[in-house]
């Protein structure tokens, strides 16, 4: 007996752990500090640490109550209804949940080219195909309607990713609204904001609820995670916020007790953090400044926190820094062989990942002051 043809599949690409790369080069995790995972660097909010270990001594029961307070505070936190909130297992989850709400078999999604593999994966796990719009290096990784569009042949749903990992790069919600204009009744927008606390822009709720002089849209949805700003990455918690016209799907598409209950708790306690919050999206701006003005070659500005890199050959430059005790991530497997992504550090961490880069880029002869060339090829999720 053999499981399905997964052929088509590929597996997820994560970022390496300190752990593993010490115990590979034979050194002591201590030496090491990991940028490559865009994770925050403060920790988990101090109020969700608190959570866990109140909650720990709970977790024979499930999560029912739990899920059904954070599911309010979230949807407090966007002035929402509970049933446009849908919790699930990591943004990953959630994006399983529109997946299995809105796809026949054989229906296609568009999503961007680099961008987050999961997008396609989770796809063709639920027997749809992939189509894909490019986010061109030469042209800053821009993101506008007429871009998408050129990947768009009447799929069922398009993802965007604003800010989008790993470029930084950002899309407006005017962009987002004539993109939804200009597409099938039946196609769904998803707009991807892992990374939105740190972008100084509006959230796409607000196209969803009609704000701040949009109509109201059943046609664009919203994806949020806590795992980046409220530190709460090792407990896979995230959620979709999507139009009241059919939020009820949620009770028929997603797993029983979609959260823990230490995920609940946890994010019960994160969201009401806001000083955590504050203190990490500061963090990250500062970093990403420090990194655009004193690493020496070109740095593409970014709303998440991390940034691009150019540096030419990012095998070996992740390689080179990695053996000098900064892990950082090579975009080989997002298509761009030429760049390296630095998640933001505290202080003292983006000063040494400075240092380390400027001097391996020094002793290879590599880096550049802009882009320069062809544009990048890309490679399917």
């Amino acid at each position: 007996m053999q499981p399905r043809d997964l052929s088509d599949h590929v597996a997820y690409e994560a970022g390496r752990g300190i752990e593993e790369v010490a115990r590979e080069l034979g050194r002591d995790p201590s030496e090491f500090v990991k940028l490559a995972s865009n994770e925050n660097p403060h920790g988990p909010s101090p109020a969700a640490a608190v959570a866990l270990r109140e909650t720990a001594s709970s977790v024979s029961s499930y999560p029912k109550a739990a899920h059904a307070d954070l599911t309010a505070a979230v949807a407090d936190r966007w002035n929402v209804t509970d049933e446009q909130i849908w919790l699930a297992n990591g943004g990953d989850g959630a994006i399983d949940y529109l997946h299995r709400a809105m796809l026949e078999p054989g229906e296609d999604v568009v999503v961007p080219t680099p961008g987050f593999a999961y997008y396609g994966m989770s796809s063709r796990y639920h027997h749809g195909d992939v189509r894909e719009y490019e986010l061109s290096k030469s042209d800053g990784f821009v993101q506008d309607a007429e871009t998408v569009l050129e990947g768009y042949d009447g799929e069922r749903i398009i993802w965007l990713t604003s800010p989008h990992n790993p470029t930084g790069s950002t899309i407006p919600l005017e962009e987002i609204r004539r993109l939804a204009d200009a597409t099938d009744e039946e196609t769904l927008i998803v707009v991807d904001e892992a990374y939105g606390e740190f972008a100084d822009r509006e959230s796409a709720v607000a196209l969803i609820e009609g704000r701040n002089g949009y109509d109201a849209r059943d046609d664009v949805a919203v994806l949020r995670t806590f795992s980046k700003a409220y530190g709460l990455a090792g407990v896979r918690l995230g959620y979709a916020v999507v139009p009241d016209e059919w939020a009820d799907a949620y009770v028929r598409v997603n797993t029983p007790f979609a959260a823990s209950e230490l995920a609940c708790r946890a994010g019960l306690a994160a969201i009401g953090d806001d000083e955590h919050v504050v203190r990490t999206v500061e963090t990250a701006r500062e970093s990403r400044t420090y990194m655009r003005e004193h690493i020496d070659s070109h740095v593409w500005e970014s709303g998440g926190n991390f940034v691009l890199v150019d540096v030419g050959d990012a095998a070996t430059v992740a390689q080179t820094m990695q053996r000098r005790g900064v892990i950082v991530r090579d975009c080989s497997s997002f298509g761009l062989p030429g760049c390296i992504r630095i998640t933001c550090g505290t202080k003292d961490e983006t000063e040494r990942a400075v240092e380390t880069l400027n001097g391996v880029l020094a002793d290879l002869g590599l880096g550049s002051d802009a882009p320069e060339g062809p544009d990048t090829e890309v490679a399917d999720p």
